[in-house]
């Protein structure tokens, strides 16, 4: 617990730095980026804010644009009450079209059949020909003819042209609503993505890891050794005459508890009165109150003890 709460602190610690290393303010002509810390978060890391500034030029040109768009908008207000009115009438697209094709015959047609008309009863007065007879009323008749053909081709002729006028006139406010709607949108802020950190945070798991490794080496190592000692020491006992090794507590001096071995029995250094070395071994006494089989009396009353048994 105490290994993963120190990364903890060192990964936060880490990315602050990072945050940074990384948050470098930035200037350019058209503007400028500038990062500051504005507090910090309930555990103490700290919160930073980016803060995006237009040169005056920029800015100039922002608040004519925003105040355009605003007018813009205005705008639209005001003439969304002409569509109201525009789609509450309901639309005749016959009507429509005979009212376009009537206009156009008024102001192409009729003035020229005017004309003809006049030209026609000139000619007839001037070639002797009065109202009301037979001649009079075939040319009449004829030029009638002629006229009715003529409007006839004008309306074939002109019914798309009626159409699309008709239906242009109907729909000119509605896309002149949609032209200012479109002009007044808002325009969203540009922002700068937050800086992506770059450096590796400190490996305090991995730390403690490999020194438990090291300790696990050093503590492998001693087991070796103690095996090696302890095994010499059993060998030493098991050469001897069956197994059999002096370890009375009245022989010895500088006696040093060192543990307990596997069987149970209590492991001393120690050295002999007569002798200058240090030897590990048991205490005879010790040992008869658990094996009382693996010890016994030399001829001057000194307790050995038997090795190769224990």
């Amino acid at each position: 617990m105490a290994t993963a709460k120190a990364q903890s602190v060192a990964n936060r610690e880490t990315a602050v730095t990072q945050y940074g290393l990384a948050a470098t303010n930035q200037k350019t002509p058209t503007g400028s980026l500038t990062y500051e810390q504005i507090g910090t978060w309930p555990d103490g890391t700290p919160r930073y804010q980016a803060t995006t500034a237009l040169s005056p030029e920029q800015q100039n040109l922002y608040n004519l644009n925003t105040a355009t768009q605003s007018n813009l908008g205005n705008i639209g207000v005001e003439q969304s009450n002409r569509i109201r009115g525009v789609l509450n009438e309901p639309f005749d697209i016959n009507a429509a079209r005979g009212e376009k094709l009537a206009d156009i015959n008024r102001t192409f047609l009729d003035p020229q059949w005017a004309r003809n008309d006049e030209a026609l009863r000139t000619d007839l007065f001037n070639r002797g020909i009065r109202p009301g007879s037979e001649a009079y009323d075939a040319a009449v008749q004829d030029a009638g003819d002629a006229k009715a053909r003529a409007y006839d081709r004008m309306f074939l002729d002109s019914y798309e042209r009626a159409n699309t006028a008709a239906l242009t006139e109907r729909n000119q406010p509605l896309n002149e609503i949609t032209a200012l709607l479109r002009g007044s949108g808002v325009q969203q802020p540009n922002l700068t993505g937050t800086p992506t950190p770059g450096v590796a945070p400190t490996d305090v798991i991995g730390a403690q890891q490999q020194s438990l490794n090291q300790q696990n080496i050093g503590y492998q190592a001693d087991v070796a050794s103690n095996n090696a000692l302890m095994g010499g020491l059993f060998g030493l006992g098991g050469t001897a005459l069956g197994g059999w090794m002096k370890s009375d507590r009245r022989v010895k001096r500088d006696i040093v508890p060192l543990g307990r071995a596997r069987n149970g029995l209590m492991l001393y250094a120690f050295r002999f009165r007569n002798e200058p070395g240090a030897h590990v071994g048991y205490m005879a006494d010790e040992v008869a109150r658990v094996r009382p089989d693996a010890v016994k009396p030399d001829r001057q009353g000194w307790l050995h003890v038997n090795y190769a048994v224990l």
